[in-house]
């Protein structure tokens, strides 16, 4: 593959805070690199204070829907068929809305972000060039080859994230508005909690996955379900790697966004490297053959 050519690494063993420290290093050492990729980011940025308001609003009205008196225990398996039956009656024009603003403005913004940045992250971290000039990085090489397969991996990428996070929201609203009564609480507490932490584990093991996938698009060229079996394959063993970057994302990337999604993005590209380069150090150990590892 193109990487075990080009890219030439010392067999390391990052772990989680590891990866996150050389990407914040990679990220704030260059200028150069860090307001290139800022600036990059702000169209993005500036799309996601629009949307979030646009959410919070239609949050709030669903809300309201919610908070429904729960006297008579009769009354609670009532509750889930008249919420849904008002959500599709008075909210549908939202739902469409705010569906049609995630799926294409966003989500194209987003792309075009990730293309830049693990382009640059993976020069300044593989090919050992710390230091690049904005003239070097205005520069970037569009293989339209490589574009398009980086979009179609994006569509995968959209459609299982979009159905995981659903199934999340689906699960927490369960409980919130069927199980929400004093009597319910401690039982379904003991149920839906750790029913939920079992899919969020689930949920960011698959992120790692999925955010390699992309990497591997925009490094190799590879896209589509071949970018996630590789990604799936490099990842083996990792997982819990994987697991506690999306996690520590998770909860830093909104509050920090544009600096937070670009130091992100580094993350991943550093974790992919690491991840291929000990799935190919494997390899050859169980060759018995000595080499060169990717990255």
């Amino acid at each position: 593959m193109e990487m075990e050519n080009n890219l030439m690494m010392k067999n390391q063993k990052l772990e989680a805070f590891d990866i996150l420290r050389k990407a914040l290093v990679i990220s704030a050492r260059n200028t150069n690199f860090f307001i290139f990729t800022i600036l990059t980011s702000l169209p993005l940025f500036c799309f996601l204070v629009y949307y979030e308001s646009v959410l919070q609003k239609f949050l709030v009205q669903i809300s309201e829907i919610l908070k429904q008196p729960l006297d008579d225990l009769d009354y609670v398996w009532i509750i889930p068929f008249d919420t849904t039956r008002k959500m599709n009656k008075e909210y549908t024009d939202g739902f469409i809305h705010l569906g049609l603003l995630y799926l294409v403005p966003l989500h194209l913004l987003e792309l075009s972000t990730v293309l830049v940045v693990v382009d640059l992250a993976s020069k300044m971290y593989t090919e050992e060039r710390p230091l690049m000039t904005l003239k070097e990085m205005l520069h970037i090489p569009l293989d339209k080859t490589r574009l398009k397969g980086t979009f179609i991996t994006s569509l995968y990428f959209l459609v299982f994230s979009t159905c995981a996070l659903l199934g999340l929201i689906w699960l927490a609203t369960t409980y919130f508005v069927v199980f929400k009564g004093a009597m319910y609480d401690l039982f379904f507490a003991v149920w839906c909690g750790p029913s939920f932490a079992a899919l969020l584990a689930i949920y960011l093991a698959w992120s790692a996955v999925w955010n390699g996938s992309l990497v591997i698009s925009v490094l190799e060229g590879t896209y589509g379900i071949k970018a996630f079996a590789l990604a799936i394959y490099f990842s083996s063993g990792s997982e819990w790697r994987g697991i506690l970057l999306m996690l520590m994302f998770f909860a830093w990337e909104i509050s920090l966004f544009c600096f937070g999604n670009v130091v992100k993005w580094v993350a991943c590209t550093i974790y992919f490297c690491d991840c291929k380069n000990r799935a190919l150090e494997k390899r050859l150990m169980m060759k018995g053959t000595t080499g060169e590892s990717c990255g």
